[in-house]
C-alpha cells in the first residue's frame, strides 16, 4: 500500500482521480489540497464519493505533508508544479503532473504557448512523458511523470501505427477533433455554460491551440522526425468525451492497415482496435481508460481515415494518470482501472 497526494482535488481530473483511487487497491489518499475549500470535506464537495473518502478534508498545499507521500499527483493549472515538484522530488516524491508543465521538452517553446517563462527548466531532460503505449519503459523507471493531454493522447493513438511503419505522408496530417464542455475545466466560463454550450458546435484555435506542438512533438517522435500537421478543435454540446478524425495521405500500397493496427495494439490493454468499418463512439469509453480505434481507406484511395475516441477526463487525463502511477511502482497495469464504460 503505498500513501499518495493530491494538488488541486476540486477540479474535474481532481475529482476523476478521487474515483478511480477509491477503487484502487494498493493506494491510500493521504492528503488533498485546495487554497478556496481548505477544511470542506472531500465527501460534502462531491457526493458521489461519500462512503469512500468521509474523513479526508481539503488542506492548505503543505509541501512536507505532501513530501511523506510515495507519489503526488497535480491536478492544477499549468504553471504550478513548477514551482512544488523539484522540492517534492528532493524529499524523494514521485511526481505525476496532469498539467502541461513538462510535456514540451523545450522550455522556450512552452513560454510562447503558455505566455510565461517555464519555471522549472531544469527538470525537463528528466521528465517523461506518459504514453504508456510508447514509452511504458521509460515510465517504470520515471520520478517525474507529464500526463499526455486529451486531445494529444487520442491523435497520437491514432497515428502511431501509421507513422512508425512509414505508410503516410508526414507533412500532411490532418486532426479534426471534437471535445465535450470539461475539458474546458470547471472553472465558471460563459462559453461553457449551458445555453452557450447547448444545440451548438464550433471551432475553436484553428489559427494555433496550445496542445499542437505537444502533438507535434510526439508524432515527431513516431515518425523518426517533424511532421505537418493541421490540427482543429471543436466543442460540441456533452460533458465527457474526444472524438478525432484524422486524416493521412498513403505514400503507397499500405497492404492490411486492419492488421497492422491489431498487431501494434495486440499488448496494449487500454487501446481497443474495432472491427473493421466500425465507428466508434464516444459514450462507448465513458468513463473508461479505453481509447477505441477504427481505421478506414475510403474507396480503396490515397488517404486513410482514423478514428479515435477517449473519455478526456479518463484516458485522456487521470485515468492514464492512474496508468503510469501503476507501471511506476510495479502494480497491476489495470489496477484501479478495470471497470466498463457506462452505457447509456
Amino acid at each position: 500500500m503505498i500513501k499518495v497526494g493530491i494538488v488541486g482535488g476540486t477540479g474535474y481530473t481532481g475529482v476523476e482521480l478521487l474515483r478511480l483511487l477509491a477503487q484502487h487497491p494498493e493506494v491510500e489518499v493521504e492528503a488533498i489540497t485546495s487554497r478556496s475549500e481548505a477544511g470542506v470535506r472531500v465527501c460534502d464537495m462531491y457526493p458521489n464519493l461519500r462512503g469512500h473518502y468521509d474523513t479526508l478534508a481539503f488542506s492548505e498545499p503543505d509541501p512536507r505533508r505532501l513530501g511523506a507521500c510515495d507519489a503526488v499527483f497535480f491536478a492544477t493549472p499549468h504553471g504550478v508544479a513548477h514551482a512544488l515538484a523539484g522540492e517534492l522530488l528532493a524529499q524523494g516524491t514521485r511526481v505525476i503532473d496532469l498539467s502541461a508543465d513538462f510535456r514540451l521538452r523545450d522550455a522556450e517553446e512552452w513560454a510562447r504557448w503558455y505566455g510565461q517563462p517555464h519555471g522549472a527548466p531544469e527538470l525537463l531532460e528528466e521528465a517523461v512523458y506518459g504514453l504508456p503505449e510508447m514509452h511504458r519503459e521509460r515510465i517504470r523507471q520515471a520520478r517525474l511523470i507529464a500526463v499526455p493531454g486529451c486531445y494529444p493522447t487520442a491523435v497520437q493513438l491514432g497515428l502511431l501505427p501509421l507513422l512508425e511503419a512509414g505508410l503516410i505522408d508526414a507533412e500532411h496530417i490532418i486532426a479534426d477533433c471534437k471535445s465535450g464542455v470539461t475539458g474546458a475545466g470547471r472553472g465558471a466560463k460563459v462559453p461553457s455554460l449551458l445555453a452557450e454550450a447547448s444545440e451548438s458546435m464550433k471551432a475553436y484555435g484553428a489559427a494555433g491551440h496550445r496542445h499542437l506542438p505537444e502533438i507535434r512533438q510526439g508524432l515527431g517522435d513516431a515518425a523518426g522526425g517533424a511532421v505537418g500537421l493541421t490540427f482543429v478543435p471543436h466543442l460540441t454540446p456533452m460533458i465527457r468525451g474526444i472524438h478525432a478524425t484524422l486524416y493521412g495521405r498513403l505514400k503507397g500500397e499500405p497492404g492490411d492497415l486492419q492488421a497492422l493496427f491489431e498487431q501494434r495494439f495486440a499488448e496494449e490493454p487500454f487501446v481497443d482496435v474495432m472491427p473493421a468499418g466500425s465507428h466508434p463512439e464516444t459514450r462507448s469509453v465513458k468513463g473508461a481508460n479505453v481509447c477505441r480505434l477504427a481505421v478506414h481507406r475510403p474507396g480503396d484511395g490515397d488517404t486513410v481515415v482514423v478514428l479515435s475516441v477517449i473519455d478526456n477526463l479518463v484516458k485522456g487525463a487521470s485515468g492514464q494518470a492512474v496508468q503510469n502511477l501503476n507501471l511506476m511502482f510495479g502494480f497491476a497495469e489495470n489496477a484501479g482501472l478495470a471497470v466498463p464504460a457506462l452505457m447509456p
